[in-house]
């Protein structure tokens, strides 16, 4: 493993770069960061490769000269439309010629997983990652690792996703003509994982919703594993767009006010002043008040919210989930965020995902917004080299006991 590990995360507002840097002691050490403007992106997906290449290469060069290093590779990431996932259930003979359990190794356990990939996938379709959720042996279910245990027969329940051939390929030759090698390609909301979720809110059952501009991005988690992934096509410009046409402004001019002055629950507003709306082609400017604003905010996020809740409802046999619902990307920043999902999810077990301090110059990543390229630095850190797995050791938290996914299904059944 080399000791600089570089995150690259193409978003469709904005494109992140951190550069990491592996300390003595195992450690990784955030030594660099930039953000840049994204062009050729929409929704998730690089729709111009000329323009995403020059944005690459600008975000890159300023997190290079941040940290002082030169950038030869990294690892991104991907999501939205692009990405597609089911479950699977594989099974392998582990007796010996004569019938008997034997010790399972890890070639039973390579062919259990073989076993569950053994599915028809369209020709323009990509395994991304194969996620074990559990092992069973004999009809013994809850095994992590059944290595070394003796039995008959292996099962495997597995979470696999997959990516389109055509956006992996765009992605990687945007990279490779920017001047830099593509070590791997992660899922978004799965590198998301290791920066901002805990162990226990893995084991008790958690939901990553990565609000991003243009698609909102969504991992259920539960037994230490990813469970579902989905991708909803709705993300913040949507609530930007909103804003221009209410108020008859240009798109920039709508974000910046939404940045500014937004707030997505009326009852988290502390103040109420007014906020400027510019005059467009002569037209005298007019006022409007933080109320005004978060009236026409306010029902497009709580409808995002609303489609996420119905798609895991839909997706996932889950009654009870009793970890957090972690709210990633730019959108978590918005003030009233944590507080409508709380009301719309009805659980105060909410909270943003702000990737944990790994120290370095600055403390600037340590943001929801941020928590995609961390967790690629963090992923490839742990996981270069060996088989994609979403169990995670490491940091414990507190985790709720409120069963919030019991109370999403009271609500619509």
């Amino acid at each position: 493993m080399t000791d600089v590990i570089v995150g690259l995360d193409i978003g469709t507002s904005n494109i992140r770069v951190a550069i990491g840097e592996v300390t003595e002691d195992d450690k990784v050490q955030i030594v660099g960061l930039a953000t840049r403007p994204s062009n050729g992106v929409r929704n998730g997906t690089i729709i111009n490769i000329e323009a995403a290449i020059t944005a690459i290469k600008d975000a890159v060069e300023a997190a290079e000269q941040n940290a002082g290093l030169e950038v030869f590779s990294c690892v991104t990431g991907i999501g939205g439309s692009q990405i597609e996932s089911y479950n699977s259930h594989g099974l392998a003979a582990v007796a010996n010629k004569n019938h008997r359990a034997r010790e399972i190794t890890q070639q039973d356990k390579d062919n259990a997983l073989d076993s569950a990939c053994a599915t028809l996938i369209p020709l323009d379709r990509d395994f991304l990652h194969v996620i074990p959720r559990d092992f069973i042996v004999d009809g013994i279910g809850g095994i992590k690792d059944p290595i070394d245990m003796m039995g008959v027969r292996l099962e495997t329940d597995v979470h696999i996703v997959t990516a389109s051939k055509t956006s992996i390929q765009n992605v990687t030759s945007c990279i490779n003509r920017a001047g830099y090698e593509l070590d791997k390609v992660w899922l978004k909301t799965l590198a998301q994982v290791q920066a901002v979720a805990h162990e226990d809110e893995l084991d008790m059952g958690s939901i990553i919703i990565d609000l991003g501009a243009g698609t909102t991005d969504v991992l259920v988690l539960n037994d230490g594993a990813s469970v579902c992934s989905l991708s909803i096509p709705v993300g913040q410009n949507f609530v930007t767009s909103d804003i221009s046409m209410e108020l008859g402004i240009p798109f920039a001019v709508a974000e910046k006010i939404k940045l500014e002055s937004g707030c997505c629950f009326e009852e988290a507003l502390q103040t109420n002043y007014e906020v400027p709306i510019p005059g467009v082609g002569g037209r005298p400017p007019e006022m409007a008040t933080q109320v005004d604003l978060c009236d026409i905010i306010q029902p497009r996020v709580e409808e995002i919210f609303a489609m996420v809740r119905n798609e895991i409802v839909h997706k996932t046999d889950l009654r009870r989930l009793d970890g957090n619902i972690i709210l990633t990307g730019g959108g978590a920043q918005m003030p009233g965020v944590v507080e409508l999902a709380q009301y719309v999810f009805g659980t105060s077990a909410v909270r943003p995902g702000n990737p944990e301090n790994l120290g370095g110059r600055s403390d600037e990543y340590k943001k929801p917004e941020y928590a995609t390229v961390i967790g690629l630095i963090q992923s490839q850190k742990k996981y270069s080299g060996i088989s994609d797995n979403a169990s995670r050791k490491g940091m414990s938290s507190k985790g709720s006991k409120e069963g919030f996914l019991k109370r999403i299904f009271k609500q619509i059944f």
